[in-house]
């Protein structure tokens, strides 16, 4: 079976790992990511030089933060284009990599790689339109319209759409650096360690935070699901390995839809709509491995 190299490039840490899928993977490497995109692209290149030199890789997949350009047409394809994040800005990721090892290269977002992974090995197989969220150091979105990853002018950026802010419970501005308190800006993990002023982990499950970080998330599901009608919504990142998150958000879409949406997966099946990604923390690497394999 051929091997393909994956890169799960997060804006705090790189993943790059080896395999063909969840029962094969070879090799993997972590690093933070820094602020220098020539730094973190070199490890990256001299790990899969090393892999390559013991067995030949078929592709390679990347599954980068952003935003980005994903358009193959474009000018700027592969590169990752306006993000906040320091020193990464207008940086050529994919077109490094893609020279440096002479390879063919998929790219889109971390999202929707973990969209492709999960739609092939996780949580979305068999369905055909789906959202993958991802809530840690940033809030994303993508995911699946009649079997096609999300693309349109760019990608999803769903984490940046505008929510009602409870100002009467929450005075805490927001922190994105764009839009302030956008969904993002309100529910990521920045935005917890903003409002409360210590680490979100060490605060306990029945701490105020987690009831008001379920009704921000459940605002924003609201939207996804009046939206884009989707089969499955699937929550990973790292906010959302806080388990007792997910009853309490089903509970907020319940009561925010308000028995407008007369469907099973929502009236009776909201534990089942409403999930965890099935591949866990590896969805991301594999959804990268998915992308190269498309490739």
């Amino acid at each position: 079976m051929p091997l393909y190299g994956g890169i799960e490039a997060g804006g705090t840490k790189f993943v790059c790992a080896v395999g063909s899928g969840p029962d094969d993977m070879r090799g993997e490497i972590r690093f933070p990511t820094t602020q220098s995109p020539q730094n973190d692209i070199g490890q990256a290149i001299a790990f899969f030089q090393q892999q390559q030199a013991q067995e030949p890789l078929a592709a390679i997949g990347i599954a980068s933060f952003g935003p980005v350009d994903p358009e193959p047409t474009s000018p700027t394809w592969g590169y990752v284009t306006t993000t906040p994040k320091p020193g990464w800005a207008h940086t050529n990721l994919a077109g490094a990599l893609k020279d440096a090892l002479n390879l063919p290269v998929g790219f889109d977002t971390d999202v929707n790689g973990a969209a492709l992974s999960e739609h092939r090995w996780g949580a979305a197989q068999g369905l055909d339109t789906f959202v993958y969220l991802t809530v840690g150091t940033g809030l994303g979105g993508g995911g699946m319209v009649n079997g096609k990853l999300l693309h349109g002018m760019m990608h999803p950026e769903m984490g940046h759409m505008l929510v009602p802010h409870n100002w009467a419970e929450d005075p805490y501005a927001g922190y994105c650096p764009y839009h302030g308190d956008c969904w993002e800006g309100l529910a990521a993990g920045p935005a917890l360690r903003g409002r409360w002023q210590v680490d979100p982990t060490t605060l306990p499950p029945e701490h105020p935070a987690w009831q008001l970080e379920a009704h921000y998330l459940a605002l924003g599901l609201m939207n996804i699901i009046s939206t884009l009608s989707p089969q499955r919504i699937i929550m990973g990142g790292g906010v959302m390995d806080q388990m007792q998150l997910f009853p309490l958000i089903r509970a907020e879409v319940h009561a925010l839809l308000n028995g407008y949406i007369q469907m099973p997966q929502i009236m009776e099946e909201l534990d089942r709509y409403i999930v965890p990604p099935a591949l866990g923390n590896r969805a991301g690497v594999l959804g990268a491995i998915a992308l190269a394999q498309d490739a």
